[in-house]
């Protein structure tokens, strides 16, 4: 791929989900467990720019209780096991599954928005100006 083709839409969010830039696929997109690079150092595309705020957060939450939650509360077990014994078993998964699948849901929200071109500037097209 030339460095002047863009990946498509599912690429780029597989990149992210993978924690890879969603431009080249080479470098890591985190710097930290959820920080973003400024710039990919391989390609040097502005990572920064795509503002992931707190939908990655609710998309992994929407995840984590439709695939782990609401499948439990079918059991009866759930309800007989004494809550001593049943909020511990119950919040470990829950609470690994969802740090674990946070930063994949990120990346991939932001390889999202590379492919679809939202950016952070672009938050001023979509503010209006009240005190007119």
């Amino acid at each position: 791929m030339s460095s002047s083709e863009k990946p498509s839409l599912s690429k780029a969010m597989t990149r992210g989900f993978k924690g890879r830039c969603p431009n080249c696929g080479e470098a890591k997109l985190f710097w930290r467990y959820l920080k973003v690079e400024p710039t990919c150092p391989s390609c040097r595309h502005a990572l920064a720019q795509y503002p992931a705020d707190d939908g990655p957060a609710y998309f992994t939450i929407l995840i984590v209780g439709h695939l782990l939650v609401a499948p439990v509360l079918l059991f009866p077990v759930i309800w007989q096991t004494p809550p001593v014994i049943m909020v511990p078993a119950a919040l470990i998964p829950l609470a690994t599954a969802t740090l674990l699948l946070l930063p994949r849901v990120k990346g991939a929200f932001i390889g999202f928005m590379y492919g679809m071109g939202v950016r952070a500037a672009d938050q001023t097209l979509h503010t209006a100006d009240v005190a007119e």
